[in-house]
């Protein structure tokens, strides 16, 4: 299989043009990086299909080629990833449709909670699940874990409880 020199340059060109843009704060210019990472992305599996040819269909052969055929597989691929790509490019349209109106401004910022939960410590007693309620002399963790009730609650319902 041979392929074609320009196309893979070109999309490398275009996935890298569209991680860059994808990191950026702006939303329209994450939505272009998304563009361009699914057209790049396109362009490769082109190239995965091999070289030119007829049409995948029985006993349609083509003058230039002969019965060579092209493989159907990759153009399948590439209309799928068309589709996908699409709605998700509808999908973040509509987000960046809805942060517009909801506050007239294109840039995703930091939020404070962000800085909070990356700054909280890793501990066990720091999660937000934990309710010190381990030790109920100390509130400090117990290799028991958290209970949150009599044992009846973590077994299994039987058809002898079901009769009470």
């Amino acid at each position: 299989m041979e392929a074609n020199l320009f196309l893979l340059i070109g999309s490398g060109v275009l996935i890298s043009a569209g991680v860059y843009l994808l990191l950026d704060k702006a939303m329209t210019r994450m939505i272009m990086g998304i563009m361009l990472i699914g057209n790049g992305a396109n362009l490769l599996l082109l190239q995965s299909g091999g070289q030119a040819g007829s049409p995948p269909i029985l006993n349609r052969d083509n003058e230039l080629y002969g019965e060579q055929t092209s493989d159907p597989l990759a153009q399948a691929m590439i209309l799928t990833a068309i589709v996908i790509s699409m709605a998700l490019v509808a999908f973040m349209l509509a987000l960046a449709y809805r942060q517009y109106r909801y506050r007239s401004d294109d840039v995703v910022e930091r939020d404070v909670e962000d800085r909070a939960i990356a700054a909280r410590p890793v501990t066990a007693a720091a999660q937000p699940d934990h309710d010190a309620s381990d030790d109920p002399e100390t509130g400090r963790a117990s290799a028991l874990g958290d209970e949150f009730g009599p044992r009846s609650f973590e077994e299994p319902v039987t058809e002898a409880d079901d009769d009470r």
